[in-house]
């Protein structure tokens, strides 16, 4: 009997029976490229997530027209930057 499981995107997927599954792992053990990490490895694996901020800089939301954006942004990659420049200038001036 062919057993199937149904994903949440409505996808049918049929399982393998006991035999296929024996011989998939019989064909993963011969591989000579694969092996079965150790449960110390399994722990120690894990994703890199985003690098640690400078700690010099607060996460702030702000609202700009859409001219200036677009400008700065026109400039090329590194357009946050400069905005974060062009208000230290205008504070420097301005302080």
């Amino acid at each position: 009997m062919t057993k199937t499981v149904k994903t949440r995107s409505g996808r049918v997927l049929v399982l393998p029976t006991l035999a296929e599954d024996a011989a998939i792992a019989a064909g993963i053990a011969q591989d000579p490229d694969t092996y079965e990490p150790s449960d110390l490895a399994l722990s120690m694996m894990r994703r890199p997530g985003r690098p640690l901020g400078s700690g010099t800089k607060t996460q702030v939301t702000l609202r700009l027209d859409t001219d200036v954006v677009a400008k700065f942004k026109a400039s090329g990659s590194g357009w946050q930057t400069r905005i974060n420049d062009a208000l230290k200038n205008w504070v420097r001036t301005h302080a």
